[in-house]
């Protein structure tokens, strides 16, 4: 097992590391209750995601806000399903589908459950593959208003919604982070 300070491998069943006398733990005792902080957490922030504005548009004419509910409805209006779908996926589907299988494995690892191990691990690793790719929205707005700059003619800025956004796919990343893989196979009385 490897010392959480220094990272110098020992056998199993060593107390202290040999390199810095830090003690050794084969497993973080505190796992479950940081998956479930970060992930309340990134459930809370994305709330007002979805409630306040994504973007700030100005123009000579008008200005606008858009939720992300409200940008998937004008793309659609204004025949744009592709990329409507992709923000819908992206923005909304990909999220909620994360708070529900982290939801489930902490859940599953807590009642000590037997069913389908294996399914669970690769449950555990698309959440992990797909945190990599869940900030594509705060990307996409980023360049946005990086881009469309034009002084008194238009401008895009970033809404409050992005911010949440962003924090929101931070927590849930950080609480997928905290998840033990190996939790999920303790319970074949493999020496932890």
């Amino acid at each position: 097992m490897a010392c959480q300070r220094c990272g110098q491998v020992h056998r199993l069943g060593t107390a202290f590391c040999k390199r810095c006398d830090g003690p050794l733990r084969s497993r973080d005792t505190e796992s479950l209750q940081k998956v479930w902080a970060w992930l309340f957490a990134g459930m809370i922030a994305y709330i007002p995601a979805n409630v306040y504005p994504m973007l700030l548009t100005s123009t000579l004419t008008e200005q606008s806000e858009s939720t992300i509910i409200g940008g998937v409805v004008e793309l659609v209006e204004y025949g744009s399903y592709a990329i409507a779908l992709i923000v819908f996926v992206a923005s909304v589907m990909i999220p909620v589908g994360k708070f529900i299988a982290i939801a489930y494995l902490a859940l599953s690892v807590q009642r000590k459950s037997r069913d389908n191990r294996h399914q669970r691990h690769v449950t555990y690793e698309v959440v992990e593959f797909i945190g990599r790719w869940s900030m594509i929205d705060v990307f996409v707005v980023a360049i946005l208003s990086a881009l469309v700059q034009l002084q008194t003619i238009a401008t895009v800025n970033p809404g409050i919604a992005a911010v949440s956004f962003a924090l929101s796919v931070i927590f849930t990343m950080l609480s997928a982070q905290a998840f033990d893989s190996r939790m999920i196979w303790d319970e074949d009385g493999i020496p932890q």
